[in-house]
């Protein structure tokens, strides 16, 4: 069933290898397996989580890989592993841990983790405020929660010199404006999804330097 990505990987100028799409297709199984029983998604149809989910998290791998190519991951209620089985898969070179609240969602990421031999993704059952980890070179979310709440509950997880990448509909500015003073929203990147007809941006930030 890869070909069904191709369409993807070319609208967004990507060049997985075999092994890649044949991973993401392995995952788009699992996920819609586990939904038939665990609820881990709204989205039941196949095409649409390829467009509502699956092309959505392979939008921000273009930018994302120019800013951290290489290093350790944090995905903020992660879900259905979105998107951070669908970076662990597609960025060799990335750790990625996911976290979520919900037993179940944490449960079928490791059993995504173990069906595809991916070494390079971990699940964590805990509130990320009782998480207990190294620092993180970049945390992401995908509508976790407003952009205060999400710097405010994952800042102690940061690096020296991480950044956060929250994945938003239309740009947020009302979100923006209320963040503190010390956050530095450095870039606001409009994405083009495949396949879906919805506003879509990155938000990078970063904790500002002290002068």
């Amino acid at each position: 069933m890869e070909g069904e990505l191709v369409p993807i990987f070319a609208a967004l100028g990507l060049t997985p290898t075999a092994a890649q799409a044949q991973a993401l297709t392995a995952y788009l199984d699992l996920l819609q397996h586990w939904n038939a029983t665990y609820n881990l998604t709204a989205v039941r149809e196949r095409e649409a989580m390829l467009s509502q989910h699956l092309a959505d998290c392979l939008a921000v791998l273009p930018p994302l890989v120019t800013r951290c190519a290489n290093g350790r991951v944090l995905d903020v209620g992660s879900g259905g592993g979105l998107p951070g089985a669908v970076l662990a898969i597609m960025v060799a070179g990335l750790d990625v841990t996911c976290v979520d609240t919900v037993g179940k969602k944490a449960a079928f990421i490791r059993q995504v983790a173990g069906s595809l031999k991916l070494a390079n993704l971990h699940s964590i059952h805990v509130r990320v405020e009782s998480l207990v980890a190294p620092p993180f070179d970049l945390i992401c979310s995908r509508a976790f929660a407003s952009l205060a709440d999400f710097v405010r509950l994952t800042r102690g997880h940061l690096s020296r010199q991480g950044v956060w990448m929250a994945m938003k509909g239309r740009r947020p500015d009302d979100e923006i404006a209320a963040l503190p003073a010390d956050i530095d929203v450095f870039h606001v990147e409009h994405l083009t999804v495949p396949g879906l007809d919805a506003e879509r941006c990155l938000v990078w930030m970063r904790i500002k330097a002290v002068a």
